[in-house]
């Protein structure tokens, strides 16, 4: 009888290790499905062709969504200038209460909602009074430059020229050359123009329906920001209690810890770096003005949106700027690399590291291999949000090792690793030390 009782719980020992078995294997079948499907899925939204089914799905989804994405969008940005201005209000009613002697009383509703209204309020403001300042100079600068094109082409032949008169091979080089640009700006381009001015007033019915839509979804994505900036912490709880009712509480934590890592690294990248360039772009208009720069509303736009992007963006600004510069004169076009040097050596070097100091803590390399994929999927935006999300990827994928390392009782640094396939090696003997 007791061997009977010690069989069954061996069995139902056994059989339990065969359902954790089951369960393991079909855990990792599951995964492997949604895994491929979600692959078929990206495969139909970015490659196939646009009459793709999901793909019309995911087009109309986010066309539908714009609005909101922009919402979120503002809000994300305008959280930090709310609970500035929040705290801000407190002080000086602590003030007011310490000078009357008596308490005074703020709902809090009342004290969001006049955080929200001073935080837009002072958004717009600054835009208006930016756009009001850069839009009629921006206008002049390139009617400036359309209406000298043609100074500017005998400028940069008879430079040349005077620079090549000791050398008559590549001098008659240089005019064949020339003649050939100028018979293809003559043949091709301006033929070209001609067409794209005939066709000018479809472009521009669309260009102004794109603007009445833009207006539109920025316009809903303001209110949908006033109402997530209003219910900001009431939306991040419900976030945690669905975090927490859909994972076990230990992966929750895990989870809770590994967002307000990554948030702190997108945030801080993002908002950062959209001020360093605020920064980058006033101080190249200050200097642009004293140098007395050609076109230095128009360049110190170019060189602080391009500061946006990570590595390339100083390049990318710089290189047509000067180039700009180049057609009015060539010494002022060395001041500007000159100055744009220094601007850029104090921005990596004091502007930079004081605002976003090592916020995504990725190295160049990464750096550069984020900004190149990011480009290749979105663009300019895609070079600028490529790095901190790489760099939140990487934190999830260093958690999630970690964690597995944990587990195995293995070391966590990653130097430990270098020799660890040759611990086990018996210490080499004097015969292979003579054969070495």
């Amino acid at each position: 009888m007791a061997a009977k009782i010690g069989y069954d719980r061996n069995h139902q020992k056994g059989g339990g290790a065969v359902k954790r078995e089951k369960k393991k294997y079909l855990a990792w079948g599951l995964t492997a499905f949604l895994t491929g499907c979600a692959l078929l899925i990206f495969y139909d939204v970015f490659y196939r062709d646009n009459s793709g089914t999901v793909q019309a799905i995911f087009a109309k989804l986010f066309s539908v969504l714009t609005p909101v994405l922009y919402g979120l969008g503002m809000a994300y940005l305008l959280a930090p200038i709310v609970n500035f201005l929040e705290r801000a209000i407190l002080r000086l009613r602590d003030k007011l209460e310490r000078k009357r002697g008596k308490a005074i009383r703020i709902h809090k509703g009342w004290l969001r909602a006049a955080s929200i209204f001073l935080t837009w309020a002072v958004v717009l403001v600054l835009v208006y009074l930016l756009l009001s300042m850069l839009v009629p100079q921006l206008v002049d600068s390139i009617t400036t430059l359309v209406n000298n094109l043609e100074s500017y082409y005998t400028t940069i032949y008879n430079w040349v020229t005077g620079l090549l008169s000791d050398n008559p091979e590549l001098t008659d080089l240089f005019n064949r050359y020339y003649n050939e640009t100028i018979q293809w700006l003559t043949t091709k381009l301006l033929p070209g123009l001609q067409t794209a001015v005939t066709n000018f007033t479809g472009s521009l019915v669309t260009g102004v329906w794109s603007v009445v839509i833009f207006t539109k979804n920025f316009l809903i994505g303001i209110i949908v920001s006033v109402y997530l900036l209003a219910a900001k912490e009431k939306s991040a709880a419900r976030c945690c209690k669905l975090l927490y009712g859909v994972l076990p509480e230990e992966q929750a934590k895990f989870a809770m810890r590994g967002f307000r890592r990554m948030d702190h690294i997108f945030s801080g990248f993002v908002r950062g770096k959209l001020l360093d360039s605020l920064i980058i772009g006033i101080l190249c208009f200050i200097g642009c003005s004293i140098l007395k720069l050609p076109y230095t509303p128009l360049v110190s736009v170019v060189v602080g949106v391009t500061n946006v992007i990570p590595f390339f963006g100083p390049f990318l600004g710089a290189i047509p700027c000067a180039l700009l510069i180049l057609l009015v004169s060539p010494l002022k076009c060395l001041y500007f690399v000159i100055f744009i040097f220094l601007l850029q050596q104090l921005d990596g070097n004091v502007i930079g590291p004081k605002i976003l100091g090592d916020s995504t803590g990725i190295s160049s390399l990464w750096v550069i291999v984020a900004i190149l994929v990011g480009g290749g999927f979105g663009g300019v935006l895609g070079m600028f949000l490529g790095v901190p999300i790489f760099a939140c990827l990487q934190v999830l994928v260093r958690w999630l090792l970690n964690t597995r390392l944990e587990k195995r009782h293995m070391p966590l640094q990653a130097w430990e690793y270098v020799r660890r396939d040759r611990q086990d090696d018996p210490p080499p003997t004097d015969e292979d030390k003579n054969k070495q």
